[in-house]
């Protein structure tokens, strides 16, 4: 299994932008706010950023995490690659890079909070949705390496 992670390229807009709006479409909770293009748009803006790293593998780019410093904003998977640990290779870099992490998952997206959980983020807080666009209720979760060593 060959897998890499790497900072996006421009280029990667449209594989994480099509991860990304195919997510918002599988789930009968979400709302479908933005067309594809402009999901595409969107991932094209985080890249030019520099907050994507991109997971590739057998040379498909088949996930990604966008990380704005501390804040992990989004890290989504293409069907093939969920239940294969390219979720936890994303997020252990992040976690080797980082002291602290912090994130807002949907409340809704039981999978994605149990990820978190395993993964050493503690509940935070809870948001109405009042503060995202989709105005969903969300959790804020938040890890440290201290809490994680400890």
């Amino acid at each position: 299994m060959s897998v890499l992670l790497r900072p996006a390229r421009p280029t990667d807009a449209g594989c994480t932008g099509g991860i990304l709006h195919g997510f918002a479409r599988e789930k009968d909770w979400m709302p479908e706010l933005w067309s594809e293009a402009e999901t595409i748009a969107h991932c094209g803006e985080m890249i030019d950023r520099g907050w994507v790293t991109v997971l590739e593998w057998e040379g498909r780019v088949e996930g990604f995490m966008a990380r704005d410093g501390e804040e992990i904003v989004g890290l989504y998977l293409a069907p093939r690659a969920r239940s294969q640990g390219m979720g936890r290779l994303l997020l252990g870099a992040a976690q080797d890079a980082c002291r602290r992490l912090h994130l807002r998952a949907f409340a809704a997206n039981k999978r994605a909070r149990q990820f978190y959980e395993r993964h050493g983020f503690v509940a935070a807080g809870q948001g109405c949705g009042a503060e995202n666009d989709e105005n969903l209720p969300d959790i804020a979760y938040v890890w440290t390496k201290e809490s994680a060593a400890a």
